[in-house]
């Protein structure tokens, strides 16, 4: 006979088993279902996370076009600074430029300028021009509003020409390594900006390396970006071939809040006597007028790369020939010189009195055109000014070309928007002029422009 608790023991067994039968039914009925739905849940779950990381980018991407578009605004407002002052400060430094030049002209015949004074002061006016005049020249660069001429050029050649004059003013414990994995680098640009992009980051890399010394890694690559290439949307570049020219230091580095401020004009982490700022605002510029771009990465203590992309020209001759003539062409040829600065006008005027011509002085635009319009076959040529009241040059220049039509016309200016060397040539004139001009360029321009 089983006793009480065998009972209970088997009564508990069957409601397990009972209670096992249902999970199992359960579980066998729903299980289907509930994988369909795990299924489910883990894949809103991916979604979801997809979701956020492309909404993180977003955020960046938006991010870094905001800071994109505050530079682009800030160069702009540069931009308009520098062309508001650029044509009154080219016009002080023709007068100065011109004046000084007239007397060394004047100096006492067989001066030893070893031994006078005057002569070695007046050198030293026309030098510092010289500074002023580029400085404008870097402003107006940096803010993308001064135009070089461009032509076919192979650019390790030209970076390879820059690095031999830049070596003479670096420390031996100083090395450069170059490295040029392809040799078909034509790019369409100026030897000249050129050469100051390798001068200026040379200059900085030698700063950035201090008494110590250390690596200047320069290197060309040939890229190609492709339309769904990343670096087409984030460097905001066409697509297209590429050469990207390398300038890497082991130096120093820079904080995270130094580069961003590092094209800004007159930033310098340099001593006050050592640096105005302007040499990678400059650089920037010169990158951005070639269609280009510059991007910076540093670290304190693992040095500093620039990067720079060109675009490539492809099956284009790089050769170019350029002559220049040392002595100072003269002429007999008769002048109407416009410019409303009296001061300016005066002092042309005599440099091309100087020169041999016979010049007829205008400070007056309309004055001008009346005395032109009285007896065109007085002269030979016309020399204006851009910007003047009641009449610019460009229109000055078309009322007379109508008056005759194959009379040479040399337009000038200090700086313009309303004009540049295109738009002049389509109007007629033969030779667009940016102030101040030294005397032998004076010459030159005036030559040309008479026998052309």
């Amino acid at each position: 006979m089983k006793k009480p608790s065998d009972h209970e023991a088997t009564r508990e067994q069957l409601r397990q088993s009972i209670i096992g039968l249902g999970e199992r039914s359960i579980r066998k009925s729903y299980y289907p279902e509930l994988q369909q739905r795990i299924a489910e849940l883990e894949r809103s779950n991916r979604e979801l996370q997809e979701e956020i990381a492309e909404r993180i980018e977003a955020q960046a991407s938006a991010k870094k076009l905001a800071q994109q578009l505050q530079q682009s605004q800030k160069m702009e407002a540069i931009g308009t600074l520098a062309g508001g002052i650029a044509h009154d400060f080219n016009n002080i430094l023709s007068a100065i430029i011109g004046y000084t030049e007239l007397a060394q002209l004047h100096m006492i015949t067989g001066c030893d300028r070893k031994q006078c004074p005057a002569a070695g002061d007046l050198d030293r006016v026309l030098f510092a021009s010289e500074r002023a005049k580029e400085l404008v020249r870097q402003i107006l660069t940096f803010s993308r509003q001064q135009d070089y001429e461009r032509s076919p050029l192979q650019l390790n050649q030209v970076v390879t020409d820059a690095l031999g004059l830049l070596r003479s003013s670096l420390p031996q414990s100083m090395e450069i390594r170059t490295k040029f994995d392809t040799d078909d680098t034509l790019i369409l640009g100026n030897a000249t900006q050129i050469h100051q992009i390798v001068m200026n980051l040379g200059t900085n890399a030698k700063h950035a390396l201090g008494k110590s010394g250390g690596v200047l890694a320069v290197e060309i690559n040939r890229i190609e970006i492709e339309p769904i290439d990343a670096k087409s949307k984030n460097l905001q570049l066409a697509p297209g071939p590429y050469l990207l020219l390398k300038f890497c230091d082991n130096g120093c580095g820079m904080e995270r809040a130094m580069l961003d401020r590092i094209f800004d004009p007159y930033f310098t982490t340099k001593p006050k006597d050592q640096g105005t700022g302007m040499g990678l605002a400059v650089v920037h510029g010169i990158v951005k007028s070639h269609g280009g771009l510059i991007t910076v990465y540093s670290e304190p203590g693992k040095g500093t790369s620039f990067l720079m992309y060109f675009p490539q020209l492809v099956d284009l001759p790089a050769e170019q020939s350029l002559t220049f003539s040392r002595k100072i062409p003269t002429g007999t040829e008769r002048i109407l010189l416009v410019d409303d600065e009296a001061l300016i006008a005066q002092m042309q005027g005599r440099v091309l009195e100087s020169l041999g011509y016979t010049v007829t002085v205008e400070t007056d635009p309309l004055q001008a055109l009346e005395t032109f319009s009285a007896g065109p076959s007085a002269y030979d040529l016309i020399i204006t000014d851009m910007t003047m009241p009641r009449m610019n040059g460009a229109d000055l220049t078309q009322r007379i070309l109508r008056i005759q039509a194959d009379i040479p016309v040399i337009l000038c200016t200090g700086f313009s928007e309303l004009i540049n060397e295109s738009k002049a040539r389509a109007i007629g004139v033969k030779s667009f002029a940016m102030k101040p001009l030294v005397r032998k360029t004076i010459a030159e321009i005036v030559r040309k422009a008479l026998e052309s």
